[in-house]
């Protein structure tokens, strides 16, 4: 099953997660230094429901976003 929202089809999105170390230069130090990067996935809040779909009741994986706008009319 896709990790992806069965109304908007928001599904995951790369990224890269930064480590740092070192003092930020406003502190008073010599400055922030990136010491690895490392690519991470953020996947979007999917919950199980029944939404009505074409007059039946259909189990689908939705967003929390989609479900907090009102898009899906919950059986």
């Amino acid at each position: 099953m896709a990790k992806v929202c069965g109304i908007c089809g928001k599904g995951p999105i790369v990224r890269n997660q930064l480590v740092q170390t070192g003092k930020a230069k406003r502190k008073g130090g010599v400055g922030r230094r990136t010491t690895g990067i490392t690519k991470t996935w953020k996947y979007p809040n999917l919950q199980k429901v029944k939404v009505w779909r074409n007059g039946n009741a259909k189990a689908m994986r939705v967003c929390t976003s989609c479900i907090r706008a009102g898009k899906t009319m919950l059986a």
